[in-house]
């Protein structure tokens, strides 16, 4: 028997293997969403990148009704997501703003609708939000935009007749830096004592998804990491 069912949107990313390694190493059944299947998850849903907005919907919410049949999920984690710089002077402003809201606003409305119908009542529902996009981001605009889009859609989450099971819980995670290995890679003389390890979110998510420690729901939570060492901040 499994200990429970999580799907992660966006789980063939940097975050979302951690997450799906993380909780199948709990004995979880875990699904994965994204452009890419992740070869550790019990079911895969490929999602098709030239499809619309509803397009992307219809064909995910199908599958995911496919694949777990009657069974509701404990958590659905979205970490889906990518970053683009550029202010409003840039010649690629319209470009890499239409990505950042494809590739975190559209997941994170789509995993709401999911969470509505297949999370089960005291369920999780983690939103990839960001620290810098409380305040304004002039060298990164569309990023700034589509992470601000997010927090204003968990605040909606938590609120009374927001469409949400009963007791469940949204939230969104506001990093400042993720210590990823693209990020290494391109910020190699930063100073990786800032940033927050992935297998410190996903251990995170795992205590939420079993009901420990949780913040209210509809919670923008800043992820503040000194000295290797995270604190959880509710903005």
């Amino acid at each position: 028997m499994a200990a429970g069912r999580v799907l992660v949107y966006g789980g063939k990313g940097a975050l979302g293997s951690a997450c799906v390694k993380l909780f199948k190493s709990k004995n979880y059944w875990v699904g994965s969403i994204d452009l890419a299947p992740n070869e550790d998850a019990d079911a895969n849903i490929v999602v098709k990148p030239a499809a619309s907005w509803g397009e992307q919907e219809q064909d995910v919410s199908t599958r995911v009704a496919d694949t777990l049949g009657d069974n509701k999920v404990d958590a659905i984690l979205c970490v889906a997501g990518g970053w683009a710089g550029g202010n409003a002077a840039s010649k690629t402003l319209i470009e890499s703003a239409d990505n950042m809201w494809k590739q975190s606003v559209w997941t994170s409305v789509i995993a709401s609708s999911l969470a509505s119908r297949y999370l089960k009542n005291g369920g999780v529902l983690t939103l990839p939000g960001a620290q810098p996009a409380l305040k304004g981001t002039p060298g990164m605009v569309g990023y700034g935009m589509a992470k601000a889009a997010i927090h204003q859609l968990v605040h909606s989450l938590g609120d009374k007749d927001s469409g949400m099971p009963p007791d469940s819980l949204a939230v969104a995670i506001l990093p400042i830096t993720l210590d990823t290995p693209m990020n290494r890679k391109w910020m190699a003389q930063a100073d990786f004592t800032t940033w927050t390890p992935l297998e410190f979110i996903a251990e995170l998510f795992a205590k939420w998804t079993a009901g420990q420690e949780r913040p209210a729901t509809g919670s923008l939570v800043q992820l503040i990491t000194k000295d290797s060492k995270t604190e959880l901040v509710v903005a």
